[in-house]
């Protein structure tokens, strides 16, 4: 699984941008928070790259960039939560999950 940070406001809208031609999926992550810790390396160990080859993963370093966390909340309409996984399609969020709701088997659903 291949990652790409997301650390500037400006790269939303490039997310928005690439999910009018593939999901996109937010990962956004407390590197304070044994949950969130427990939910990206759950994500992790199930990811097939073969079978997600179709969605572009971003991951947010809450901690770092609550700004942009903040706008993610705004721009997509969702509450923000941490760990909490979107997927965006079309420029909208089009899925989110939150704590140990979120699964790699419901996320295959949306690619």
């Amino acid at each position: 699984m291949e990652w790409q940070q997301l650390n500037k406001l400006q790269e939303l809208d490039t997310i928005k941008s690439i999910s009018e031609k593939q999901p996109v999926l937010i990962f956004k992550h407390s590197t304070r928070c044994p949950v969130s810790s427990m939910a990206i390396n759950r994500l992790e160990r199930s990811w097939d790259d073969d079978k997600m080859q179709g969605l572009q993963s971003y991951y947010l370093d809450l901690i770092a960039n609550r700004d942009i966390s903040d706008e993610i909340a705004s721009v997509f309409n969702v509450p923000h939560e941490s760990p909490q996984v979107l997927v965006i399609k079309d420029g909208k969020c089009i899925y989110d999950q939150s704590h140990m709701g979120i699964t790699y088997q419901e996320l295959m659903q949306f690619v």
